[in-house]
C-alpha cells in the first residue's frame, strides 16, 4: 500500500498513546494532590468511567461494522471521535473551583465521556490493518509505524505533560489547565491527520462482528488462542497501567522531587523507537511469541529491582526504569503482531471476517487493565495510610504510605508481569502463513453451530 498511508495510519498513535498516557500518569495524582480528593474516591473516579469502556467498545465496534458511510466503514469514526475527545479532555483538567467529592464528581462525569469519545476513534482504528491487508509482512510495516508513533506519543505526552503541570514549582490549578489545553492540540493533531491521510487505505476485506455483546462473547469463547492471547495483553497492560499511576508519586516521595518524573518517563520511553526494530528483528528469527517472551521477562526484572531504591539511590531506579523502557518496546509492538496473525488464522479457519468483534474486546480489555491499574494504585495508597491535600498545602505522609508507594511501583506489576508469561506460555501461535483454508460448518443443529476441539484447531493449523 502507499507509504503515505502508512505514516498517515501511524499518526493516530500520538492520540491512542496520549490518552493511554496523560492520564494514567496525572489523573490520579491531581485529583489527590490538587483538589483534596481521598486516594480511595479517586482510584473510583477513575475506573468506573473505564469499565464503561468494556460495554461501549465492543458496541461502536459492531456499529462501525455495519456502516455503509460514504467515507468507508471506519473513518467517519474517526472523524467523530477526533471532534470530540480533545475538548472533553481539556475539560478533565479545567480544575473548577470544586474540591473533595464534588471534584471527583467532575471528574468522573468528564472522564466518562471523554473515554466514549475515545472508544468512537480507538476501536474502528485498531480494526484497520486487518482491512486494509491479508499480508503478515505488510501488517507489520504497518504496525511498525504505529508504534513508532505511539513511542514518540508516549515519549511527548509523558515528558511535556508533567513538564508544563509542575513549571515553577508545586502543583497550581492553572498550570494544569494549561497542560490539558496542550495534550488536546496533541490529540487533535493525531487523530484528524488519521483520519485525513487513510482516505486512501486499500479495503480488502470487511469483517463482521456478532449483534450483541453476548455473542461477541461467545466468539471469543471459540478462539481459545485469542483468549489466553488477551489475557496476557490485559495482566500486561493492567501492569503498565499501575506503573504509570505511580510514578509521580514515586519521583515525589520515594526520589524526592516532583520534577523527577519527566527524566524517569524520559529513561522509560527513550528506547521505544530505537529498540522496536530489534524485537521487530528478534520476532522474525524466534517467532514472535519467543519475543515476547523476553521482552516481559526482562519488564518483569526491571520492575522487581526497583524495590531496591530507597536503599541502591537514585541513579539505580534510572537504570532500572531504562531496562523497563527496552521491555517495553516489545510489549507495545508484538501483542499486535500476535493480534493481526491470530485474526487472520480465525478468518482462515472459520471463512468469517471478525475482526471488529475481535479487537472491540481487545480495546475493552486493554482500556479496563488501564483502569484498575490506577485504581489498584489507588487501592495501595488508601491502605497505606496516603493523606490527600490541596494544592499548596501539601500534607506529611506516614512512612507506611512511602512503603506502600515503592512496592506498588515495583513488585506489585512485577506479579503482573509474572502472570503474563504464564498466559503466554498457554497461547498457541499461529505462524503466517500457516492457516488453512476456511471451514466448512454443517448446517446448526439446535440453534447452535457446531464448535471444534482444541484438537481439530491444532490439526488443522498443522
Amino acid at each position: 500500500m502507499p507509504a503515505s498511508v502508512r505514516v498517515g495510519y501511524g499518526l493516530g498513535s500520538l492520540c491512542t498513546g496520549t490518552f493511554a498516557t496523560v492520564p494514567g500518569l496525572l489523573l490520579l495524582y491531581y485529583l489527590t494532590n490538587v483538589m483534596a480528593v481521598p486516594a480511595a474516591a479517586a482510584g473510583v473516579a477513575l475506573f468506573l468511567p473505564k469499565a464503561w469502556d468494556v460495554l461501549i467498545n465492543p458496541v461502536v465496534g459492531a456499529l462501525s461494522d455495519r456502516s455503509r458511510f460514504r467515507g468507508g466503514p471506519r473513518r467517519p469514526f474517526l472523524l467523530a471521535g477526533a471532534c470530540t475527545l480533545p475538548p472533553l479532555f481539556a475539560l478533565i483538567f479545567a480544575a473548577p473551583p470544586l474540591r473533595g467529592m464534588a471534584a471527583a464528581g467532575y471528574a468522573a462525569l468528564l472522564f466518562l465521556l471523554a473515554a466514549t469519545a475515545y472508544a468512537v476513534f480507538q476501536v474502528p482504528y485498531v480494526t484497520m490493518p486487518a482491512e486494509m491487508t491479508d499480508d503478515s509482512e505488510e501488517r507489520g510495516r504497518v504496525l511498525g509505524w504505529r508504534v513508532a508513533f505511539l513511542g514518540s506519543a508516549i515519549l511527548l505526552s509523558g515528558a511535556v505533560a508533567p513538564a508544563i503541570a509542575h513549571a515553577g514549582g508545586g502543583d497550581a490549578p492553572s498550570r494544569y489547565r494549561l497542560m490539558g489545553l496542550a495534550v488536546a492540540a496533541l490529540l487533535a493533531a493525531g487523530m484528524f491527520g488519521a483520519w485525513f491521510a487513510t482516505r486512501r487505505a486499500p479495503v480488502v476485506t470487511r469483517s463482521t462482528a456478532e449483534p450483541s455483546l453476548r455473542g461477541q462473547l461467545a466468539v471469543a469463547r471459540g478462539n481459545r488462542p485469542f483468549l489466553f492471547l488477551a489475557g496476557m495483553w490485559t495482566a500486561q497492560a493492567l501492569a503498565v497501567g499501575v506503573m504509570l499511576a505511580g510514578v509521580q508519586y514515586f519521583a515525589t516521595y520515594v526520589l524526592g522531587s516532583a520534577a523527577a518524573v519527566t527524566p524517569l518517563f524520559a529513561c522509560m520511553i527513550g528506547p521505544l523507537a530505537l529498540v522496536m526494530p530489534l524485537w521487530n528483528r528478534l520476532a522474525r528469527n524466534r517467532g514472535v511469541k519467543s519475543a515476547q517472551f523476553w521482552a516481559s521477562s526482562l519488564f518483569l526484572a526491571a520492575a522487581a529491582a526497583l524495590v531496591a531504591t530507597p536503599w541502591a539511590g537514585p541513579w539505580s531506579a534510572y537504570g532500572a526504569v531504562a531496562a523497563v523502557g527496552v521491555a517495553y518496546g516489545g510489549l507495545q509492538l508484538l501483542p499486535l503482531r500476535m493480534l493481526a496473525d491470530n485474526l487472520a488464522a480465525d478468518a482462515a479457519r472459520t471463512g468469517r471476517q471478525r475482526a471488529a468483534t475481535f479487537t472491540g474486546l481487545w480495546t475493552a480489555a486493554e482500556t479496563l487493565a488501564f483502569a484498575l491499574g490506577a485504581g489498584a494504585f489507588a487501592a495501595v495508597l488508601a491502605v497505606t495510610g496516603f493523606r490527600s491535600s490541596e494544592a499548596g498545602h501539601q500534607a506529611a505522609q506516614p512512612g507506611s504510605a512511602f512503603t506502600g508507594i515503592t512496592l506498588g511501583m515495583s513488585l506489585l506489576p512485577a506479579a503482573l508481569a509474572l502472570l503474563s508469561l504464564w498466559l503466554l506460555h498457554r497461547y498457541e501461535e499461529h505462524p503466517a502463513g500457516a492457516a488453512s483454508a476456511p471451514e466448512t460448518r454443517p448446517p446448526h443443529e439446535g440453534g447452535r453451530d457446531r464448535t471444534d476441539t482444541p484438537e481439530d484447531e491444532t490439526d488443522r493449523a498443522e
